[in-house]
């Protein structure tokens, strides 16, 4: 039987506050989001004591939540807390990642021509140069703008244009930007027999999603430029971008493609906490009723739960990687 342990620390000003009791622990993860959040939830009161936490633990404290069995420990989330708020006779805890630190005014600027790794690299300069950026993603920009925006504004912008995928590692300070399904964090392996309690998965074949991608910008003359990918006479979506780079459309196009018609698994597994698992990993699954779904799975996203009745993650699975060895 293992036993459910957990260590979250804050430090604020300086100076560190470990927080002993909790109700539960949620912490929500994605690569289709700009942010990991988490949520600590405290009981009013422990021990006919009311928690009286405000000095020790503010908007803008650093956190660090660790957990795992039997003391052997794993960061599940680093952030900062967003919000201190008393619901329905607890206290929640309130948290995000690095984009906390990026929800800050940037200078209005036209930047001519320019590409998606200026743009962050730019945004970090101006709000934390400690950040190392961690780019794959070569798009270019004619010409864009910054005009009353936040860093995260533009970030937004940014993953809704390119279809990048951009998220923190708050622990290791890095920004990530990449094509979608392209950055590997770690393998888990799971088994439909054994390890995962339940599923809501749906197996989703290339060749019966068809598709036809097309990405449309106007250029700094005034005429619309345009490329298209995909099956003829498929689904048709089409993008509107800002004046990218016209070699770039492409990228656009097929980032989007994949999304929408590769192989995979639209749903999600139940889990615990073993094995350890977060977004951009690559989850291999066996199913011995159904070999044929058998393979490695990207993960898009992670939501965990954790408190003395349970540790548990729910694991949201995307395109299909390869086949398993």
């Amino acid at each position: 039987m293992y036993n459910i342990n957990w260590n979250i620390r804050f430090k604020t000003d300086g100076k560190a506050y470990s927080l002993q009791t909790v109700a539960s622990i949620d912490i929500e993860c994605s690569v289709d989001n700009l942010s990991d959040t988490a949520v600590i939830t405290l009981p009013e009161a422990f021990m006919n004591q009311v928690f009286n936490i405000g000095k020790e633990v503010k908007r803008g404290s650093e956190v660090t939540i660790k957990a795992g069995y039997d003391d052997d420990l794993k960061t599940e989330f680093v952030g900062f807390v967003q919000d201190v708020v008393n619901n329905d006779s607890s206290l929640k805890i309130m948290c995000e990642d690095a984009l906390f630190q990026f929800r800050k005014s940037v200078k209005d600027v036209e930047l001519k021509p320019t590409s998606v790794s200026k743009i962050a690299q730019l945004l970090i300069d101006q709000i934390d140069p400690s950040y190392k950026l961690v780019c794959d993603y070569t798009i270019s920009y004619e010409k864009f703008v910054i005009h009353q925006a936040t860093a995260y504004d533009v970030l937004k912008k940014l993953a809704e244009e390119t279809k990048a995928n951009i998220y923190f590692n708050t622990e290791k300070k890095e920004l990530h930007i990449h094509p979608p399904y392209i950055e590997k964090g770690g393998e888990a392996i799971y088994s439909m027999q054994q390890n995962i309690e339940n599923s809501s998965l749906e197996f989703k074949k290339a060749i019966d999603r068809k598709v036809e991608v097309t990405v449309e910008k106007t250029n700094l003359a005034g005429k619309i430029e345009s490329f298209t990918t995909g099956t003829t006479g498929g689904d048709k979506i089409t993008l509107k971008v800002g004046s990218v780079g016209s070699a770039d459309l492409k990228k656009i196009a097929d980032a989007e493609l994949i999304r929408r018609s590769a192989d995979m698994y639209e749903g999600s597994i139940d889990t615990w906490a073993i094995p350890f698992v977060q977004p951009t990993y690559s989850v291999k699954i066996k199913d011995e009723d159904y070999p044929e779904k058998d393979g490695k799975y990207y993960a898009v996203g992670v939501t965990t739960s954790i408190s003395e009745s349970g540790f548990k993650r729910t694991v949201k699975l995307g395109v299909k990687l390869s086949v398993n060895g």
